[in-house]
């Protein structure tokens, strides 16, 4: 196997594992908090709870491999694929950040608006990456549909739970 072949898988190994290891640790975090899902008052169309770490492990490797196709062409447009992970990285950090605020402290409406600054990041990401890779744009498609889906949940169960 040639040293650029190498280097690719290892990019996108590395792209995929922070997001999925992003994942794990906000799980691990949240772990003792999660039954809230199973006691609080959910809205229509709410997944059965272990429909999450199915559809997150997903997105996470979706995200890790867009952020990889973007992060392999950092030599042909240096800032712009700056600015496009510094977007992607800081959703990542929103991301995080919201199951604490959600499962942990139970801030719903925090929570929601938190939501909302995320999707915005989420779409800054995707404008970001469209020009370099549209494909990398596409890849994060479903990330911002899951996250819109899941602040209808979240706006819900803050109304339902007050």
């Amino acid at each position: 196997m040639s040293n650029e072949k190498k280097r690719k898988i290892a990019v996108y190994a590395i792209a995929i594992a922070i997001p999925v290891a992003t994942g794990l640790f906000s799980a691990l975090l949240t772990r003792d908090s999660m039954q809230i899902y199973s006691e609080i008052t959910t809205p229509p169309l709410a997944p059965p709870s272990i429909l999450f770490p199915i559809v997150w492990t997903i997105l996470y490797i979706l995200m890790g491999i867009s952020s990889g196709i973007v992060w392999q062409k950092r030599n042909e447009a240096p800032a712009q694929v700056n600015t496009a992970i510094s977007y992607y990285a800081m959703s990542l950090a929103f991301n995080f950040v919201w199951s604490i605020i959600f499962f942990n402290f139970r801030q719903y409406l925090f929570a929601f608006v938190w939501l909302l600054g995320l999707l915005y990041l989420i779409v800054r990401t995707i404008l970001a990456y469209k020009p370099i890779s549209p494909a990398a744009a596409y890849l994060q498609i479903p990330y911002a549909l899951w996250v819109s889906f899941a602040g209808y949940l979240n706006l819900a169960i803050w109304l339902l739970n007050r």
